[in-house]
């Protein structure tokens, strides 16, 4: 019998298109480099770096029943994680992501979600049906939640009984759909995992520190929150105050995902039961690591 997942990671699994260059870059460049292709997406992205940490993920998504679709999932299993509960579409194409990265970072990206949009809350039948949860009987595991679900569908969750026993983690996608998560401030559900810039849109101000920029989001109403600043401190401002950490200085050579996988970091380390300093200080190295296109051990 297969044992149950540790934890769902609901949200986009796609095809990522990845342009990277050395060279400094801006509109209309021309230049050479490397063009890569691999899964991703934010759900999958979590999912893959929380099998480096020894826990057992299952994707609710929506994927096509075409040949990248195909290879997509024979991937993911290959890998270890459940995609048993993940929609199928004949109908809909599998999703991709496609971005363009130089010295300076990302220059400009592309995420085509709309087959997950379309899917809409089929996706989240699993949770309604008793399958791995229901209104009456909630899932009380771990989620992670990311923001290429539409507006109405996170609203959805952010009310809806049957996430109102789990621990919900929720990240958005990009600062483009970061007001998306505003539900969640109106519920006071779940923990927030954003950058300085979402914050900024969440509250409706700029902010200097990620500090400031936490503290702020649990006065809108945030259960937590979790911001990082790229290389400045991040910060956790939670019900029993508020702390910091410094992420390590890297040679930055790829930018894509690394938001993923500080969050799957930090939830992997408080599954494991080590204390919000700990916890941050293992996000922030695991994305150090990432963005240096280092191999993790």
């Amino acid at each position: 019998m297969t044992p149950p997942p540790d934890i769902l990671c609901i949200g986009s699994v796609l095809w990522d298109i990845i342009g990277r260059s050395a060279s400094a870059m801006r509109q209309g460049s021309d230049v050479p480099g490397r063009i890569t292709r691999g899964p991703g997406g934010v759900a999958l992205n979590i999912a893959l770096t929380l099998l480096r940490f020894g826990l057992r993920p299952a994707l609710l998504s929506a994927v096509g029943r075409d040949a990248p679709g195909e290879e997509l999932l024979a991937l993911c299993t290959a890998r270890g994680i459940d995609t048993s509960h993940v929609w199928r579409s004949s109908e809909l194409p599998t999703d991709q992501y496609m971005a363009i990265e130089g010295a300076g970072g990302l220059v400009a990206a592309i995420a085509d979600a709309h087959s997950l949009e379309a899917a809409g809350d089929r996706i989240l039948a699993p949770l309604q049906d008793g399958t791995l949860g229901s209104a009456a009987k909630p899932h009380t595991g771990p989620i992670a939640l990311d923001g290429n679900l539409t507006t109405t569908l996170l609203s959805r969750i952010a009310h809806d009984p049957a996430f109102s026993a789990a621990d919900l983690r929720v990240a958005p996608a990009s600062p483009g759909k970061a007001e998306r998560l505003l539900p969640f401030l109106q519920t006071g559900r779940g923990i927030l995992y954003v950058n300085l810039e979402e914050a900024g849109i969440l509250c409706g101000r700029t902010f200097a520190y990620a500090s400031g920029a936490a503290q702020a989001l649990r006065d809108r109403g945030a259960a937590r929150a979790v911001v990082t600043n790229g290389a400045e401190t991040a910060a956790d401002a939670h019900p029993g105050g508020l702390l910091t950490g410094q992420p390590a200085p890297v040679l930055v050579t790829r930018v894509t995902g690394a938001g993923d996988t500080f969050m799957a970091a930090h939830i992997a380390a408080e599954t494991r039961g080590e204390d919000r300093a700990t916890a941050l200080d293992r996000a922030l190295q695991a994305a150090a690591t990432h963005i240096s296109g280092e191999i993790p051990s």
